[in-house]
């Protein structure tokens, strides 16, 4: 039978532990036996079989972890160094550690099926538990807990299978997680790539269509229109690539597979390094959801482009810090100027980037904040409501 992709993963993963764990226990049994028992060669030979036996299995299930794809094989070979001990030790407590082993083993394999392997264990195991106490006379307590061995075989061939069915479930459920979380953010990826592309290209693309459309039927009768339109085609193409590289850029600001204050630090340092003004950042480390991370990188890049480009500051100081809500600070020293108390009316003279800033805090879940006086520089603000706290990092 094929086993799926997650039990194959929890199969080779619990093989693992089980022949580690058996290994510890064998092989404490046989150390003991080099200090017990009148012929340490024995206890030798058991040593040397179940280190060779687990190393082998280890490197095998860490190297070809679909080989429990085909547990019967493996069983086989598995029996055969069980079969191995039985020999070596003459049917001492580390045959029977082993063989509990063995059954466990079978259990992360077959799962309930191993019922098939673990009865015939236990009978051998009766078998053996049978020979030792008819050729010695052991106390009944000794005689009591060698029986109890067999019983063991089974027990542990259950628990394997009741844990490897659990980790199989676990990773299932952890796959489906992972594969639900990478939908939503390729959905939220198209949904901003799309919302950007509304907001500006396509506008400016539309405005330019219209004007093209117009042009042919200008051209004889309007001469001067014509060339008003043709003029308009040509600004709105220019302005309709300047706004594609400016989206392509924006959408390269935030790396998600880096964490969210390496994402600003490096922002940072390089309008630091064109502009040649101090850039200095305060940041919690936070991981806000990726929307949020895109929109909140999309600000800082326009508040520290305004700055630099209208204030000329000496020095601008970033600053990221979170209560019961993600703040983003941008403060500069700068020249500053009036804020209106609608930001929208900055719209009517060209300033777009403030506007912008708190059209992009509003997708975020968030508000913008400006505050600014002329000659004490300027402070932009966004704020969203987050679910925990966290500390202070520079």
């Amino acid at each position: 039978m094929t086993l799926p992709a997650n039990r194959v993963v929890a199969a080779a993963a619990l093989g693992r532990a089980v022949l580690l764990g058996r290994a510890a226990l064998t092989l404490t049994a046989a150390g003991v036996g080099l200090r017990v028992l009148p012929d340490p060669r024995t206890a030798l030979a058991v040593l040397v079989i179940v280190v060779v036996a687990t190393a082998t299995g280890l490197v095998v299930l860490g190297r070809r972890p679909e080989v429990v794809r085909h547990p019967v094989p493996v069983i086989v070979v598995d029996s055969v160094v069980v079969l191995g001990v039985l020999v070596a030790c003459r049917g001492g407590v580390p045959f029977f550690c082993f063989a509990a082993g063995a059954c466990a083993l079978g259990g992360v394999l077959l799962g309930m099926r191993g019922l098939v392997l673990w009865a015939p264990h236990a009978a051998l195991g009766y078998s053996v538990a049978g020979h030792l106490l008819q050729t010695s006379t052991p106390s009944p307590h000794i005689a009591v807990f060698t029986l109890a061995f067999p019983p063991m075989d089974i027990l542990a061939g259950i628990a394997a299978a009741v844990a490897a069915g659990a980790l199989v479930r676990y990773v299932a459920l952890s796959v489906d997680v992972v594969a639900s979380a990478q939908r939503s953010a390729a959905a939220s990826e198209r949904a901003r790539l799309a919302r950007e592309l509304h907001d500006s290209v396509s506008k400016t693309l539309r405005g330019v269509s219209f004007a093209a459309l117009a042009l042919p039927s200008s051209l004889r009768r309007q001469p001067e229109l014509a060339e008003q339109l043709a003029s308009t085609v040509s600004q709105g193409a220019m302005a309709a690539a300047r706004e594609a590289r400016e989206l392509l850029t924006g959408l390269r600001l935030d790396t998600p597979d880096q964490d969210f204050v390496t994402t600003l630090r490096r922002m940072c340092e390089r309008c630091g390094e064109l502009s040649g003004t101090a850039v200095s950042l305060a940041a919690v480390p936070v991981d806000p959801p990726a929307g949020v991370r895109y929109e909140l990188s999309r600000i800082l890049d326009e508040a520290l482009r305004n700055a630099v480009g209208h204030g000329r500051p000496e020095r601008i100081t970033v600053t990221l810090t979170q209560t019961d809500r993600l703040r983003l600070r941008v403060h500069d020293d700068g020249n500053g100027f009036r804020v209106p108390g609608d930001l929208s009316v900055l719209a009517t003279g060209n300033h777009y980037g403030i506007v912008g800033m708190a059209e992009r805090a509003r997708n975020a879940g968030g508000v913008l904040e400006v505050t600014s006086e002329p000659g004490h520089g300027t402070t932009v603000e966004v704020s969203v409501p987050v679910a925990r706290p966290a500390r202070m990092a520079s």
